[in-house]
């Protein structure tokens, strides 16, 4: 029988896991090999084992946070009208951001920008954002978007909207006379759909 794998892919989710609270509670600095051995109960060699130091801990934290929205934003799929593919993009990105705030702010808080990452966690970033390019062009396409070769502007603004809808919410600053969250997301998105509709 051979020995059993101690430094497994389980104990490399629990280090990501409390990796990610640490800095979600105290930025970047809050984090060390020490600290972070000692909460998961391993020792400095699993981390280093698993990671090889502090940068590729750090990178594999920013690419997960990144395959989860990733995912979340593929798995809307293309359906028959794609003004409601958009706000099915929007309400599964905030899904993911609901689901696991510390990966969230760590995507867009002061964790790292793109240009500070390696090429291949940049592309990561970017492919999370190509679903929405491709509902937007289809809209355009069918005259239900205003004619634009290159989607990305009206895009991120779609973004933008839900990003700050989010960020908002995840905050505690949506204002109390709002009515249900889930509720005003929605409503909010569409308005704002529909108001790029009108310069179709």
């Amino acid at each position: 029988m051979g020995r059993p794998r101690i430094h497994d892919a389980a104990l490399r989710d629990r280090l990501l896991d409390l990796a990610a609270e640490a800095v979600a509670a105290g930025g970047v600095g809050a984090l060390s090999v020490r600290s972070l051995a000692r909460r998961a109960n391993t020792s400095t060699t699993a981390v280093y084992t698993l990671f090889g130091g502090m940068p590729g801990l750090t990178e594999g934290l920013y690419a997960r946070a990144f395959d989860r929205l990733g995912a979340g934003q593929r798995g809307v799929g293309a359906g028959d009208d794609p003004l409601d593919d958009i706000v099915a993009l929007g309400r599964a990105y905030r899904e993911t951001a609901l689901t696991d705030p510390n990966a969230y702010r760590m995507m867009f808080g002061d964790f790292a920008a793109p240009d500070q990452m390696p090429d291949e966690l940049g592309d990561c970033a970017a492919r999370t954002f190509e679903p929405l390019v491709e509902a937007v062009h289809r809209a355009a396409s069918q005259g239900l978007l205003p004619p634009d070769p290159d989607a990305n502007a009206i895009a991120t603004a779609l973004w933008a909207n839900v990003h700050g809808l989010v960020t908002l919410e995840l905050g505690a600053f949506r204002p109390s006379a709002a009515t249900d969250p889930a509720e005003f997301f929605e409503t909010a998105v569409r308005a704002v759909v529909d108001g790029w509709r009108t310069y179709a």
